[in-house]
C-alpha cells in the first residue's frame, strides 16, 4: 500500500498539539521542559510514519535548517529569547510539526489555493503596514522581511504550502509571545532597528527554512539511495 501525503485534517490536530505544548511549557521547569521535548520528538516521529519518503525528508530538512536558525537567532544573536533563556528541546521537532500543519492546511484548501495565497499576502502586508504606523511598538525589522515572503507567494510553485505555513506560524507567534513562551527584542541587537513582538516578517524567515528543505530533500534522498547501493552490494553477493 502506497504511503500517503499529509492528511488534510492533520492541520487542526497538529496546531492543537502545538498550542497545548506552548501552554504547558508556560509554567514548566527545566526538567519538565525536557520531558516535553521527548514527547514532541515522539509526536513528530509518529506524524512522519504514514508519509512518503519525500515528505519525510522535507520535514526533517525543516527541522535541521530551523534549528540552525534558532541557534543563530536566539542563542548567538539574541534577536529573541525563550522563557528559561535556553533553546527548549521541543523547539526543533515542533518546527517539523509546524511545517506539516501548514502543508496539511494547503492540502485541505487545495480547491481554494489562490484564495489562501492571496489571503496570506494581504495579511502579511497589512501586518507590516500596521507595524510601521499604528501599533504601539514600531516594527521596521519585521516589515523588511515581508517583501521576501511576498516574492515566495507570487513566484514559487510551492506558494500554497508557504501560505499555509504563514497562517500557522503567524498564529503560533502571536499566541506564543502573548503567553510568554518567548519574547522578541525591542530592537535588533547591534543594529538598533525597531522590531515587533512578534515581528510581521517572522513568517518569511520560517518560509526560508521551508524553501531550503524543499530544495534539498530530493538531493538528500538521492544521496541516501546512492549510499544504500554500495552497502547492499556485499550482502547481495553473500546471498547468491
Amino acid at each position: 500500500m502506497a504511503r500517503a501525503s499529509v492528511p488534510p485534517l492533520a492541520a487542526a490536530a497538529l496546531a492543537a498539539y502545538l498550542a497545548l505544548l506552548l501552554l504547558v511549557d508556560r509554567g514548566a521547569t527545566y526538567h519538565q521542559q525536557l520531558a516535553l521535548g521527548v514527547l514532541t520528538w515522539l509526536v513528530l516521529a509518529a506524524a512522519l510514519v504514514p508519509l512518503t519518503p519525500r515528505r519525510r525528508a522535507q520535514a526533517l530538512g525543516v527541522v535541521c535548517f530551523a534549528t540552525i536558525g534558532e541557534v543563530t537567532g536566539s542563542l548567538i544573536w539574541g534577536v529573541y529569547s525563550y522563557r528559561l533563556g535556553n533553546l527548549p528541546l521541543f523547539i526543533p521537532p515542533a518546527h517539523g510539526l509546524v511545517f506539516l500543519a501548514g502543508l496539511s492546511l494547503s492540502v485541505a484548501l487545495a480547491r481554494h489555493a489562490r484564495l489562501l495565497v492571496v489571503g496570506a499576502a494581504v495579511a502579511a502586508t497589512t501586518w507590516a503596514l500596521l507595524g510601521l504606523t499604528i501599533l504601539p511598538h514600531r516594527d521596521a525589522a519585521g516589515a523588511v522581511g515581508v517583501p521576501l515572503l511576498l516574492v515566495f507567494l507570487w513566484r514559487s510553485r510551492f506558494r500554497a504550502v508557504y501560505a499555509g505555513v504563514f497562517v500557522v506560524v503567524g498564529a503560533l507567534e502571536l499566541y506564543g509571545t502573548a503567553i510568554g513562551t518567548w519574547r522578541w527584542a525591542d530592537t535588533l541587537p547591534g543594529l538598533g532597528i525597531a522590531d515587533g513582538n512578534p515581528p510581521s516578517g517572522v513568517a518569511s524567515g520560517y518560509v526560508w527554512f521551508d524553501v531550503m528543505a524543499l530544495l534539498t530533500a530530493p538531493l538528500a534522498l538521492e544521496a541516501l539511495r546512492r549510499l544504500r547501493g554500495p552497502l547492499a552490494a556485499p550482502e547481495a553477493a553473500i546471498t547468491r
